[in-house]
């Protein structure tokens, strides 16, 4: 059986941040690694089968701008989340949106949908095909602007294509 230079590449990054998420978790003791390096090859199999490989292209200059605009989002939406806790009277309309995404199949939904996740006052709660369904606290929200907005981001970073919804 012959291993793609991608697969090999996949299997090496993620087996170290694995690895460096199992030293964090441990806070480093030696004795942990019996059984981490057995969950380690395990986790990394299984990543393997359900997100498989491909090979992508990630820019330099897109991965600084997405650093850049993750960082921005998430201080931003860090200060609405605390504005919104600190009201005397708690003004929230969450809601559920169903917006269709531009990316294609693959690494860059899956990346877009964990990012949007990690954004304050919105969680990623389906993605199915073309469509992501997204829990936000405010319905009022420009959700689908800011979801185009990171959709551009990642697509950018990963030399992507934004196909037409």
């Amino acid at each position: 059986m012959k291993l793609s230079v991608a697969a090999v590449r996949a299997f090496l990054w993620r087996s170290a941040l694995l690895a460096a998420l199992w030293w964090a978790l441990t806070d480093g003791r030696a004795d942990s690694w019996g059984v981490g390096s057995v969950s380690i090859l395990a986790a990394v199999s299984l990543s393997l089968r359900l997100l498989p490989p491909v090979p992508t292209t990630v820019s330099r200059i897109g991965l600084l701008r997405f650093a850049v605009f993750f960082f921005v989002q998430s201080l931003r939406g860090g200060i609405q989340v605390a504005w919104l806790a600190l009201r005397p009277r708690f003004s929230l309309r969450p809601a559920i949106h169903e917006i269709p995404l531009r990316l294609p199949e693959g690494i860059g939904r899956v990346l877009l949908a964990n990012t949007l996740s990690l954004l304050p006052g919105t969680l990623s709660v389906g993605l199915e095909g073309r469509r992501l369904c997204l829990h936000v606290l405010d319905a009022a929200a420009p959700t689908e602007v800011e979801v185009r907005r990171a959709e551009t981001r990642v697509a950018h970073m990963l030399g992507l294509k934004l196909e037409e919804t």
